[in-house]
């Protein structure tokens, strides 16, 4: 489960993706919809906060308009090996 790591509680404007940036603040840049120029966009800071990250960790902004932390799912399930199939001996040709 995620747990909350600031409450800020800033409304989203649609059309928007907001998201942690590296210094821990909340920024926003315009989603490119409907075929729109591809490139890069400026990118905005919203709020400052000053999250210290850790690492494992998954940050983003919860409905609530905070920010949360939730654990990442690291590693799974390992493939099984494959069983060797034993081999037969090659059976040898007899001379006439």
């Amino acid at each position: 489960m995620a747990e909350k790591v600031a409450k800020v509680g800033i409304k989203k404007k649609a059309g928007y993706l907001y998201f942690i940036d590296k210094a821990g603040n909340i920024s926003r840049v315009e989603m490119a919809r409907g075929g729109r120029k591809k490139g890069k966009k400026k990118k905005e800071m919203v709020e400052k906060v000053g999250v210290k990250k850790v690492g494992g960790y998954l940050y983003f902004i919860d409905k609530a308009g905070d920010v949360s932390r939730a654990k990442m799912a690291r590693g799974g399930h390992r493939k099984k090996k494959a069983k060797k199939a034993k081999k037969k001996p090659a059976k040898k040709k007899r001379r006439k």
